[in-house]
């Protein structure tokens, strides 16, 4: 007699299938630009930490430019720089990644957006992943300028995507921000934006 199949796959298995090691570190030793940390926990409403979660990142260049062939000028990309990385949530829920400050980009609309980092989460119980933006705090004119920022109307929401510069021991800055992935009234969730 044949067993039903599970409706659902037990997981996620994002260490064994996605993570192999060092898909957090963007950069070499060759590459341009103001290399930075990213980092911060994944919580859910309650405030707990995310413990198997994944964060994927993409992001322009310090030109301004992504390593992509839609981007009109891929040919003057960094070759030294991935643009990409994942990083899986430790038992703290922390996430990291050691990344350049991305310049800043062009819009569809021809209008330009502030320096910010795509990200993508993926966790269990998330059939749909969830998709944010990184903006830096000392990037406030640019922030300003951002269409798709400036799109989030409530003040606490939008500062959800502002990332807190501080500085690390071995000199490079951090920029601190934690994913929120469901609001209470103690905590405010992070902006999601349709695909």
């Amino acid at each position: 007699m044949r067993k039903q199949t599970p409706s659902q796959t037990i997981g996620p298995f994002f260490s064994f299938g996605l993570i192999a090691g060092g898909e957090n570190d963007l950069v070499d030793e060759r590459c341009v630009g103001e290399r930075i940390y990213v980092e911060g926990r994944v919580l859910d409403g309650q405030g707990q930490p995310v413990l198997d979660a994944l964060v994927e990142i993409w992001q322009a260049d310090a030109q301004g430019i992504y390593n992509h062939p839609s981007d009109p000028r891929q040919g003057e990309v960094d070759g030294h720089f991935r643009g990409f990385g994942r990083s899986e949530t430790t038992d703290e829920g922390r996430y990291w990644f050691k990344t350049i400050k991305p310049g800043v980009v062009e819009g569809v609309d021809g209008q330009p957006q502030a320096p910010h980092i795509n990200v993508c989460v993926f966790a269990r119980g998330m059939l749909i992943h969830a998709y944010t933006r990184i903006y830096f705090e000392d990037e406030a004119e640019a922030n300003e300028q951002d269409a798709l920022l400036n799109s989030i109307e409530d003040a606490d929401r939008k500062q959800t995507l502002i990332a807190r510069r501080e500085s690390s021991a071995d000199g490079l800055t951090r920029y601190c921000l934690d994913i929120v992935l469901q609001g209470n009234e103690s905590r405010t969730e992070t902006a999601f934006f349709d695909p």
